[in-house]
């Protein structure tokens, strides 16, 4: 038997489900039933994610549940993983990536065509920066909740717009509600967005070897390589920072940026390499050369984030 660990949310279960049936693939015949929890970032819906302790609180508790022996693995939108893991824990497979742009959901067909001081509902600071960068006329405001919750408050005029992650989604069968897929220029992506991560302790050997043939090498060298800008920098993965890696003949090409939360500075950087960790590390000093410890000295003291 394998449990594994998932958010009650509509996509939580989605992707947990579709792990599942991976893993069912994998090994015939292998019982698998999921655990689904309520964690506290789900509950605390009344301020934004990086003053309350980031996407972190959305793992937490099913890394709790790994520990004490409710779950075996747990299965998280890479995105929402801090850049470091909890000693003991591990993630041996990534990948399943999809989409991994932006996009607008509103009424107009574009950001460009979104009248002044339309206000536009975000949940992340790296979202929120980049269109600020681009359109500093426009409002942008916080929105909690899952996919759905911010869908309905967005067609109760609540907003004019939102941003969101286009995986998200197509994984709920609501790419309809895409009107615009934001350039990589436009808005560069979370590290990981798009991608899948099972994460289980690093002491379960047995768990590890089930997993394997989920990950995907090539997907997990970029992710890991957008990891490490975070990492290298000291920075939670709530602020606006952003990294997108592909691999082209073996070699990894990476674009990195961080912004001041207000989009004025926008700071950004290109790398090549071949090892992720290496990569991630290069683009953090290249940033940090730009002037990157300013910004995340003014992030920090806006919203409460530690190093």
């Amino acid at each position: 038997m394998l449990r594994i660990a998932t958010r009650k949310s509509r996509l939580a279960l989605w992707q947990a489900e579709f792990v599942k049936s991976q893993l069912a693939s994998a090994h015939p015949g292998l019982q698998i039933e999921l655990v689904a929890m309520t964690t506290r970032g789900d509950q605390w819906l009344s301020a934004p994610l990086s003053e309350i302790g980031g996407k972190g609180l959305f793992i937490k508790e099913l890394e709790a549940a790994i520990a004490d022996g409710r779950a075996d693995v747990a299965v998280h939108s890479m995105k929402d993983v801090p850049a470091e893991l909890p000693a003991g824990f591990v993630l041996p497979a990534i990948g399943y990536r999809s989409e991994v742009r932006d996009v607008l959901v509103s009424s107009v067909r574009s950001v460009a065509e979104l009248p002044r001081g339309a206000r536009v509902g975000s949940s992340s600071l790296r979202r929120q920066a980049q269109l600020l960068a681009r359109r500093p006329d426009l409002v942008v405001a916080p929105v909690r909740g899952n996919v759905n919750t911010r869908l309905d408050k967005l067609d109760a005029g609540e907003y004019d717009a939102l941003l969101l992650a286009g995986t998200g989604l197509q994984r709920l069968g609501l790419a309809d509600r895409v009107r615009e897929f934001l350039s990589l220029e436009d808005s560069l992506p979370a590290a990981g967005q798009g991608a899948l991560g099972v994460e289980c302790s690093a002491s379960r050997a047995d768990v590890i070897e089930l997993l394997r043939p989920l990950n995907d090498s090539v997907v997990s060298r970029c992710v890991r390589a957008e990891r490490a800008v975070s990492r290298h920098l000291g920075a939670d993965c709530s602020l606006p920072i952003a990294a997108y890696a592909t691999e082209v003949a073996g070699d990894l090409q990476m674009r990195a940026l961080i912004a001041s939360s207000a989009g004025t500075r926008v700071l950004r950087c290109a790398v090549s390499g071949t090892d992720p960790e290496a990569l991630g590390a290069q683009a953090a000093t290249e940033l940090r050369r730009k002037g990157a410890d300013e910004i995340l000295d003014e992030l920090r003291r806006s919203h409460g984030v530690d190093r």
